[in-house]
């Protein structure tokens, strides 16, 4: 009597979850990231908002806003601007943080069902 047991390699798996870059996982949390950053980028005349569309390649696993003085919004805005928002004002510095403290769990539970992973 003999056992043969059949596995799948870790790639195999990785390509048939889309979880490889630019696989559709990878492609939805970029996007993800960008429409839920949207509201907290600072505005003044759009073109920092607009470069992060324009220079993220969706599905590398890298955002990227690109215009010269994207660092220095980031680090060092006062965040008083209030266009968006009905009062008060969520757009200002370290962007990603902030909206990744309110709308990780979202991004991570849609990325989970879009693979077919159960919640562990």
């Amino acid at each position: 009597m003999g056992v043969r047991i059949e596995m799948r390699t870790t790639d195999q798996i990785i390509r048939e979850r889309e979880l490889h870059p630019r696989g559709k996982v990878q492609k939805y949390i970029d996007n993800a990231v960008l429409r839920y950053c949207d509201k907290y980028v600072p505005f003044r005349t759009g073109m920092l908002k607009k470069s992060g569309t324009k220079h993220t390649v969706k599905g590398s696993g890298v955002v990227k806003y690109v215009t010269p003085y994207a660092r220095q919004q980031y680090y060092y805005n006062a965040g008083r601007g209030t266009q968006g928002t009905a009062r008060g004002g969520l757009r200002g510095r370290l962007w990603f943080k902030r909206m990744k403290a309110v709308y990780k769990d979202v991004i991570l539970d849609n990325a989970r069902r879009l693979s077919g992973a159960r919640r562990s």
